[in-house]
């Protein structure tokens, strides 16, 4: 069995305060094997720099995710093409940086693929995410056997949809980018692990992650308006999924909030 430890969406100074803090920590707590962290917003909300970048490339993570806002910094295509941990959704067009999925073993040395993808439903269009994990399951099957796909997607239909599409091809379909934690985890009829969305890494008291005005602002106005990360309420979010390395399938999936303070 392999412990699989996916953190999400790491927001700002407080989010990763809490992942250079507490991280090691809950490792150990939950004898993980394996760790995934999503940084789309570890940079002021939105992006990635370089100097976030090299702060968080020194913690022991596995493989970082990203999704929409990882194109937010300009310094980030670089990035992208020269960190093979650091991922953007697999289902962008062709041609640009960085790589959607990769490989890498465990503790133990058990090979697991993470498979970064991004959804549709009120987003931008590009390849369906349903074709484009069609198209690299195929190129996978003879490698691993233990899948993580981090679906960085709005609707939650869509993310549902795509768990159910998955189920058995993969150990664990786990939700990002609305920042809000759903308590729907669950194992699918074949053996995969969903969960709506994982939650944030960052500041809860706010509105997903920002302070609360800007954006009463937008919804009261109308017109666009800066937004700035929150500052209190810290707790770090994810899921720990126990998978059977034989084949694939998963054991358990458990949610996981650990409040500044607190332990796991």
């Amino acid at each position: 069995m392999v412990k699989i430890l996916f953190v999400g969406d790491v927001v700002g100074k407080v989010g990763r305060r809490l992942v250079v803090e507490r991280l090691r920590r809950v490792q150990a707590e939950l004898q993980a094997d394996f760790t995934v962290v999503n940084v789309e917003n570890a940079a002021g909300g939105f992006g990635l720099t370089g100097t976030v970048w090299e702060e968080l490339a020194r913690l022991p993570v596995d493989v970082f995710t990203s999704g929409n806002h990882i194109w937010d910094k300009k310094e980030t295509a670089a990035l992208l093409d020269a960190e093979p941990r650091l991922l953007r959704p697999a289902n962008y067009p062709a041609g640009n940086p960085g790589r959607g999925w990769c490989t890498a073993t465990s503790k133990a040395g058990v090979p697991i693929a993470v498979v970064n993808l991004q959804g549709l439903t009120f987003m931008i269009a590009m390849e369906s995410p349903f074709r484009a994990a069609d198209r690299i399951l195929e190129e996978l099957a003879a490698q691993v056997k233990v899948v993580i796909v981090d679906f960085h997607a709005e609707a939650t239909s869509e993310k549902q949809a795509i768990a159910w599409y998955l189920d058995g091809r993969v150990s664990a379909v786990l939700g990002t980018h609305t920042h809000v934690p759903t308590a729907d985890e669950r194992i699918l009829p074949q053996g995969t692990a969903a969960v709506t969305d994982v939650g944030m890494t960052g500041p809860y008291e706010g509105i997903i992650g920002f302070k609360p005005q800007s954006v009463l602002e937008r919804f009261l106005l109308a017109t666009p308006r800066a937004l700035e990360p929150a500052t209190r309420g810290g707790a770090l979010c994810g899921a720990l999924v126990e998978v059977d390395e034989a084949t694939g399938r998963a054991l358990s999936i458990r949610r996981l909030r650990v409040e500044e303070g607190e332990r796991s």
